[in-house]
């Protein structure tokens, strides 16, 4: 089982970053430009049982992944559990937490690729790194449109 974490400070309140994570196209958002997604279905928001069913291209493979909300605390956190995709196991918990106005904003991800400790071994560092570029362009993404929000709420 592998492991991964990024953290930043988004400047904004948890109640916006959390109100951002509901946009019916935030996958469509956050993904980086060099790793296409296509939502097929969206249903729930962000609360336990919902889904997300999507297509993600590793290469010029279209691979099919079922993610299910199974935790939900509003403006908090939320967990989602890959039901059906390519790795063995993905569990992605999304946590808020208040910094004076601001929002700690922690993605974790516990993980296991196909082919077990072997291929973990060889090629984890790959997909950490991988998620790494993924994440900081998230959160990245994430800064500009709250700093948005709070302006939008502001009437500025």
């Amino acid at each position: 089982m592998l492991n991964f974490n990024y953290t930043s400070t988004i400047e904004a309140p948890a109640s916006i970053v959390w109100a951002f994570h509901e946009c019916p196209d935030i996958l469509q958002l956050i993904t980086p430009p060099w790793q296409p997604v296509d939502v097929i279905r969206r249903e729930g928001g962000l609360g336990v049982g919902a889904e997300t069913e999507f297509t993600i291209h590793l290469g010029p493979i279209p691979v099919r992944w079922l993610a299910r909300h199974t935790e939900c605390s509003v403006n908090r956190l939320f967990i989602d559990e890959q039901v059906d995709g390519p790795l063995d196991h993905w569990v992605h918990r999304h946590e808020f937490e208040d910094d004076n106005g601001k929002t700690r904003l922690t993605d974790s991800i516990a993980y296991a690729l196909p082919g077990g400790d072997l291929a973990e071994a060889a090629i984890g560092w790959f997909v950490n790194d991988r998620l790494r570029d993924m994440f900081r362009y998230r959160h990245e993404v994430t800064q500009r449109e709250c700093r948005r929000m709070v302006k939008d709420s502001q009437g500025a």
